[in-house]
């Protein structure tokens, strides 16, 4: 997938002497401040990238579509916000990291494939203003598609909802729009970590084949090959129950989905919802974010060249 990564140069200063400038009055910035402005610069060029590229508008145009078609065939439009959770929740796991892996998987391997990668180690670009760039811009514009096109389906079950509801939404206080609210606050923060874990691939991979082989491989572990180990695991006797719900919590999926059963969906039917520990399941999401991120910085350019160019 070709992004117009062309205007680098430009965002940072290459083009119009803005960064001459800036190396003037180095001295007077403090570091912080110098991050936070490569930051926004970069990461106000990947939104104007995502917005010149059509096939990822065609991809979230299509993302939005299937949301809506989802939430109208199923239960959810015409039940209520929790039927509408079950319905959208399994699309959600698996959509959602495809439609990141399309945002993510080439956003800064393409860079270094045009050159653009050296041109912006030239300024001194920092490793952090960079990958933080590329991930802000990405996530501004992958998390507005996801978000929008839930709270969009959101909006329709109050005109929807039929006077008697499904025995899920007797309890009005039990389907109210809060729990939905939460569902989406999850959904983004998903959305967040499976962009994390794209963004790094694309920092650690030096050509195209290697980062879809890893994206690819990335989506198949997301969307069934740790929960699919977790259940041979049980068969096989490997795995005991005790330590289920702390294996769970290490599958950015699971995790996703028992923070959704236990926080927006809580009680189906009279009875609680099987959806393991969810301090656990928090700090699972957490920890594949800040490690996708950690990981990104790191790789994002050798080591190695660093100390050649000081020599």
């Amino acid at each position: 997938m070709s992004e117009a990564n062309s205007e680098a140069t430009g965002a940072t200063g290459g083009g119009n002497g803005d960064a001459p400038e800036r190396d003037s009055d180095a001295t007077t910035w403090t570091r912080s401040e110098r991050i936070r402005t490569d930051l926004l610069v970069v990461a106000t060029r990947e939104l104007r990238t995502i917005a010149r590229t059509p096939a990822l508008l065609a991809l979230s145009a299509a993302f939005v579509a299937s949301v809506v078609a989802v939430a109208w065939a199923g239960t959810g439009g015409g039940g209520g916000f929790v039927p509408l959770t079950l319905d959208l929740l399994t699309f959600v796991e698996v959509l959602v990291p495809l439609l990141a892996i399309a945002f993510g998987y080439r956003s800064i391997l393409g860079d270094r494939e045009t050159g653009e990668l050296d041109v912006l180690r030239t300024f001194d670009v920092p490793r952090l203003a960079y990958v933080g760039g590329i991930y802000l811009g990405r996530a501004l514009a992958l998390v507005s598609v996801v978000v929008g096109a839930l709270v969009a389906v959101g909006l329709l079950v109050p005109l929807l909802t039929a006077d008697i509801p499904t025995f899920l939404a007797i309890n009005a206080a039990a389907d109210s729009g809060v729990r939905y609210v939460r569902f989406v606050a999850l959904a983004a923060a998903f959305t967040l970590v499976v962009l994390a874990a794209t963004v790094a691939i694309s920092a650690a991979a030096r050509t195209v084949r290697t980062a879809f082989a890893l994206a690819a491989a990335l989506a198949v572990t997301l969307v069934l090959g740790i929960d699919t180990a977790l259940v041979a695991g049980l068969a096989g006797g490997f795995v005991s129950e005790e330590v289920v719900a702390a294996l769970l919590a290490l599958s950015p999926n699971s995790a996703f989905r028992g923070l959704v059963l236990s926080s927006a969906v809580g009680v189906v039917g009279g009875a609680d919802v099987a959806a393991g520990n969810a301090l656990a399941n928090a700090f699972g999401l957490l920890l594949w974010w800040l490690g996708a991120l950690a990981i990104a910085v790191w790789r994002v350019w050798p080591v190695v060249d660093e100390i050649e160019t000081e020599m």
